[in-house]
Formats: C-alpha cells, structure tokens, sequence
C-alpha cells in the first residue's frame, strides 16, 4: 500500500523529492491497483518500476522491466485518452486524476493531522501549498458548510479538545508563535 516515489531508484520527481506516499484506500479502484500489482509481480522482476512501461507490437501489449524513458508523461497522456474513448468518457489529463485524489481524501479529513497527512502524502512542501491548490470551496458547498456549523455544536468539544492537546504541548517559544499567527490571521 506504498509507492516509493525516490529519485534512487529511478522515480522521476518534481524538484528531486523523495518520499514514499501511501495509496487512499477506495475499495473500487483498490480492486485495480491489486489486479495490476498482481500482473507486475508475475511478469517482472523485483527490481522492476511497478509503472511499467507497457509496449504494443501488431495488437499484442506487453509489459518491460527497463526504465521508463524521458517523455513517458506523454506516452501516458496519450494512452489514456485512448482508454477515455474506449471506455466512452472525457479525457481527464494524470494530473486530474491526482487533483481528484487529492480533494477525496481532504472531503474525508476530520482533524488538522489528517489534513497534514495528506498534504505530505502529496508531497507538498507545507499545509498552505495544499490548502491553496484543493481545498478551494464552490460557493454552494461554503453555504452548506457554514449554515451546519450554526447547527452543530457536538464537534466543537472534540475540535477544542484536540486543540488544546496540541497547544499544551508547544514550547513557551512555539505557543507565542502560534498566537502571533493566529492573530494574524484573523487579522486577514
């Protein structure tokens, strides 16, 4: 349930990151990963990338051990939108399907460690680059949000609780600095 997003072992990553980032556990798509995995493990070698680069000669499709090359971003891009008009719906670009990735686990956060989790299974910098990229709001589901939070005080306890376990366990230094942030941005 890890990929193993490392330059050192051949993983191209923007800005040279190395992380292992964790799969979202959606039982339907989880069925693929695991068919997928499955076809991997049988046909190449350990040391083999799990993104195998597919080839297809005269109708036949096979899978390869060797590294992928340089513009396989392109060779992805234009095989799923083969498989968008076969399957019949609109082409999504891979960076889509990350987006939608990312804005699923982040409608299933309840506490600000999910949310750091899943900006660092991103492999984001901070919280702030998450937050401002898929956690952007449309104006029906801000009213919808705001209107419930008028209607609900059974997670406040909970949501004070956290936050005080938190903050008791910042430094004198650490704590004034999150006041100092904390009014800053109420301050807007």
């Amino acid at each position: 349930m890890t990929v193993k997003q490392w330059p050192s072992l051949g993983v191209r990553t923007k800005n040279q990151k190395h992380a292992t980032t964790y799969l979202l556990e959606v039982p339907v798509l989880m069925d693929v990963v695991k068919a997928w995995d499955t076809v991997v493990r049988f046909q190449l070698p350990p040391s083999a990338m799990w993104y195998a680069p597919i080839y297809g000669e005269w109708g036949d499709r096979a899978i390869s051990s060797e590294t992928p090359g340089k513009n396989r971003n392109i060779s992805l891009g234009r095989r799923l939108r083969k498989l968008s008009q076969i399957a019949g719906v609109p082409y999504k670009s891979p960076h889509k399907y990350r987006h939608g990735h990312a804005v699923y686990a982040l409608l299933q956060a309840k506490t600000m460690a999910d949310y750091k989790a899943i900006s660092q299974n991103l492999m984001h910098e901070n919280i702030n680059v998450t937050d401002s990229i898929y956690a952007l709001l449309n104006s029906d589901e801000l009213k919808h949000r705001i209107a419930a939070l008028g209607h609900s005080t059974s997670g406040l306890k909970a949501a004070d609780n956290e936050l005080e376990d938190f903050l008791c366990k910042l430094s004198r230094t650490e704590l004034k600095q999150a006041i100092i942030r904390g009014a800053q941005l109420l301050a807007g």
